[in-house]
């Protein structure tokens, strides 16, 4: 194992704060009982937040961010790992006050850690990572609660974000028709390519008015959006429709009402993608990379970064710039 390793380190000392590559030793990092050599993470919404001042996400510094990642074991402890065996670690505390994967080398408790599974190789679960894996959640969550191919358009909002995008691919590939609301003027080509039959923008789908019930106009809804948007959609959702929210870009505050869920009997379903039991994170990364895995994974890459390209990179996210996923070899 190699002495020492780069790593994107953030950190804060009263006024001062810094984001910058550092050499660490494995002592350096989280305790952990599985020390993997980290081949791909990817850049989240959250990971920005991260290298930020004020970003509200890091408990502590100095700390290394990233809160996905995919590798190969280098050591382990207990014995569902050993050497050799390609794994995929997301969510939990990775990234939040656990030095996550915007390093060469992270060291992980085993219960937070999935076996790569066959069909997907490392890059690919990174493409997919955190934002894909919650668009398979949802779209899981939708079927379990009835929906179908059958029953009408489904509506993606954020379409062009990591859970949007997937979103429009999977239900795309699973038959649906998928309708993707986005504010990108130009990014009607892009959601083309993955599946979306017809694209609308957000203010068709909030016009800054709330209805208690509105026109049915969808089936069912991927929502990574949240706030009065959620709140709108909620009111167009057809009788025994369900939405599911992953998100809170427009806000934590819904402004809705009980009567699209006593009238029409509309399900929100609440999706969490950290804290989600391992039996189920086992079962949607086998979807996904089965009958949810996009037929071509890489139209969602926006590009491949190095470690070194990290802090000019991250805050397309927060300039709302980013377009599907950005991944970052190590």
């Amino acid at each position: 194992m190699t002495q020492s390793f780069n790593a994107l380190v953030v950190n804060k000392k009263e006024e001062d704060f810094s984001l910058e590559i550092n050499k660490l030793a494995i002592e350096d990092l989280s305790e952990g009982d599985v020390v993997i050599r980290v081949y791909y993470s990817s850049v989240n919404y959250k990971d920005s937040l991260a290298t930020i001042p004020n970003g509200n996400i890091v408990k502590s510094y100095p700390f290394v961010p990233g809160i996905d990642l995919a590798g190969e074991v280098v050591s382990s402890s207990n014995t569902r790992y050993k050497a050799g065996d390609k794994v995929i670690a997301t969510s939990y505390e990775i990234g939040v006050s656990h030095f996550g994967g915007y390093s060469q080398y992270a060291r992980i408790p085993s219960e937070w850690i999935v076996p790569l599974p066959d069909g997907l190789s490392l890059k690919e679960a990174m493409i997919i990572g955190t934002a894909g894996f919650t668009a398979a959640l949802s779209i899981k969550r939708l079927q379990d609660n009835n929906a179908s191919p059958e029953k009408g358009k489904v509506l993606v909002t954020g379409a062009t974000g990591g859970v949007g995008s997937f979103a429009v691919a999977i239900l795309a590939k699973l038959g649906y028709e998928v309708e993707a609301s986005t504010g990108k003027d130009t990014a009607n080509d892009y959601l083309h390519n993955l599946g979306a039959e017809s694209i609308i923008p957000r203010e068709d789908v909030y016009t800054g008015k709330i209805k208690p019930l509105a026109k049915q106009k969808w089936a069912a809804a991927v929502d990574p959006v949240g706030g009065e948007v959620l709140a709108s959609i909620l009111s167009h959702i057809e009788y025994g429709g369900s939405v599911a929210v992953s998100g809170l870009t427009a806000g934590n505050k819904v402004p809705t009402n009980v009567f699209p869920f006593i009238l029409r009997g509309v399900n929100l379903l609440g999706i969490d993608s950290v804290y989600c039991p391992m039996e189920t994170r086992i079962s949607i990364w086998k979807h996904l990379a089965t009958d949810y895995k996009p037929a071509d994974l890489e139209a969602l890459v926006q590009q491949e970064i190095t470690l070194d390209q990290l802090p000019s990179v991250l805050p397309t996210l927060l300039n709302g710039e980013a377009k599907g996923r950005t991944i970052v070899k190590l």
